[in-house]
């Protein structure tokens, strides 16, 4: 499966373009609008988001922005875009419309397969069965907070000590066949392989079921990083947001 080609159909969706704008050596900039089959974070368009895989930089937004970009990512090259002193102005530009940026999301997609580096009792759990977990304040990366239909866990798997859940690993799917993978380790548990054992679990269920696995963390936060790229994953995208100001 060519995962970084169906990536390009699924940011194409989200940022109103085609899949070969992200091929393209200089910035593109759209309106932003919505497309069924995207990932639903918001239920809204977006009023600006910017995405990279790497070379040039996508944006879309809304037609009040329109001036200020196409002037502004002229003269910003491709990824540069994403470096603070290179948010600032759009920060600045989006306060005067009421938003401020999000952080920045660092996204992976699997690039080797890999197998489980430790062996721990686990249990799995499927859509319906996923919801006994709610509200229970230990796993907030794993799944969502309640079930949301625009986005429903799919598949978690929980590693054991006797009947106490050591860590878990969920999916959300996101997209049609695109399955976010979180992951929580309980403090007493951790540094013991743990998440890495779970997510690697989890990323080979979801492939093996026709899904794609996907990943994603914060900048600095490199323990997370690190269980990504030893579960087989690869950095593939960077995106940043707007949201209302509180």
């Amino acid at each position: 499966m060519q995962y970084f080609d169906r990536l390009r159909e699924l940011l194409s969706l989200e940022y109103n373009c085609s899949p070969d704008d992200f091929l393209r050596r200089e910035n593109v900039l759209t309106v932003s609008a919505l497309h069924e089959g995207r990932r639903q974070y918001i239920p809204d368009r977006y009023f600006f988001s910017a995405v990279t895989l790497g070379g040039n930089t996508v944006v879309t937004a809304n037609e009040c922005l329109q001036d200020f970009l196409a002037d502004y990512i002229k003269k910003v090259q491709g990824h540069w875009l994403f470096e603070l002193p290179n948010l600032l102005p759009i920060e600045q530009e989006l306060q005067k419309h009421g938003f401020t940026l999000t952080e920045t999301h660092h996204m992976f997609l699997p690039s080797r397969q890999v197998e489980p580096n430790a062996s721990y009792p686990v249990k799995w759990f499927y859509d319906e069965e996923i919801r006994q977990f709610y509200g229970d304040e230990r796993f907030p990366n794993a799944i969502c907070p309640q079930f949301l239909p625009e986005r429903p866990d799919r598949i978690v798997v929980c590693a054991y000590d006797g009947d106490v859940i050591m860590g878990m690993a969920g999916c959300s799917e996101d997209a049609p066949h695109w399955q976010q993978i979180g992951i929580d380790v309980m403090p007493q548990y951790r540094s013991r392989g743990v998440g890495t054992y779970l997510v690697t679990l989890l990323k080979n269920r979801i492939a093996e079921r026709g899904d794609i696995p996907f990943y994603g963390t914060a900048a600095a936060n490199l323990h997370s990083q690190n269980i990504a790229l030893n579960c087989g994953f690869k950095p593939a995208w960077v995106e940043i947001g707007a949201k209302p100001l509180q």
